[in-house]
């Protein structure tokens, strides 16, 4: 195994909701690979601030803002990143939203908007992002699940039902795109400290020290522990790895 394995040159990596949290501590990986990194956010201001915290660490990044629940946006998007950075080879289908309320709380809107963001967004940029991939003669796409992906809770359900259909989307994409050579993976993130988990904390009583006595890695993870999966699943080195739904959560899922 050699270092070019992880090399990530002349490469484009897209990343939704790459502006913070685990997002851009998956763009620092795939720019830290030699990789282009484009930024997919609403929020130009905290787009700009992750930009410059890549270009800060040596790396290259632009921002663009869309809204990935939007088709016409998406498109108009891949058409963008065609144009001006020559097409994605990596696709990071990572924006999430969260509405914690149980199913008998939660209304019909507050359940579309989160599978919307979650899944249906996943199958908008992935589906927009694939003729040019394809065109290319391969690519990598990686959808972000979850916990939540295996474990139910009494307080997410519309967040636990898109992470579910992330991992079987996954799954549908790897066969479907297996002989354009794209390669599709899911990442289930376990309990990383993030501005969605801070107000977690907040909203769930003993959540905190209920996730540390289970976790066998014994803290929470921080964005930065995704770095080495982005290099993997965005490299060569996964070229043979496809359809999987990948814990990285210190052991979380496997603790008795």
């Amino acid at each position: 195994m050699t270092p070019r394995l992880f090399d990530l040159s002349g490469k484009v990596a897209v990343v939704t909701g790459g502006n913070g949290g685990i997002g851009l501590g998956m763009a620092r990986g795939f720019a830290a690979c030699g990789a282009t990194v484009v930024i997919v956010g609403r929020n130009a201001d905290k787009s700009a601030a992750a930009v410059k915290t890549i270009e800060s660490d040596g790396g290259n990044a632009v921002a663009f803002e869309a809204d990935v629940t939007d088709t016409a946006a998406v498109a108009a998007l891949a058409k963008r990143i065609q144009s001006e950075c020559g097409g994605a080879d990596i696709l990071v289908n990572n924006a999430g939203i969260n509405i914690r309320k149980p199913p008998d709380v939660i209304s019909l809107d507050e359940w579309k908007q989160v599978i919307d963001t979650n899944l249906t967004s996943a199958f908008v940029c992935s589906q927009a992002f694939h003729p040019a991939m394809k065109d290319k003669g391969g690519g990598k796409i990686i959808n972000i699940g979850s916990m939540l992906s295996i474990f139910g809770t009494s307080f997410a359900p519309a967040y636990a039902a898109s992470k579910g259909g992330i991992v079987q989307f996954t799954r549908s994409c790897a066969v479907a795109w297996a002989p354009d050579n794209i390669q599709v993976n899911a990442i289930l993130p376990g309990w990383i400290d993030t501005e969605l988990t801070q107000r977690a904390r907040i909203d769930v009583a003993g959540l905190h020290d209920r996730v540390l006595a289970r976790t066998p890695a014994a803290r929470w993870g921080v964005p930065d522990d995704f770095a080495g999966i982005a290099a993997f699943l965005g490299s060569s080195a996964s070229d043979f790895v496809t359809g999987t739904a990948i814990p990285v959560d210190g052991g979380y899922s496997i603790a008795g």
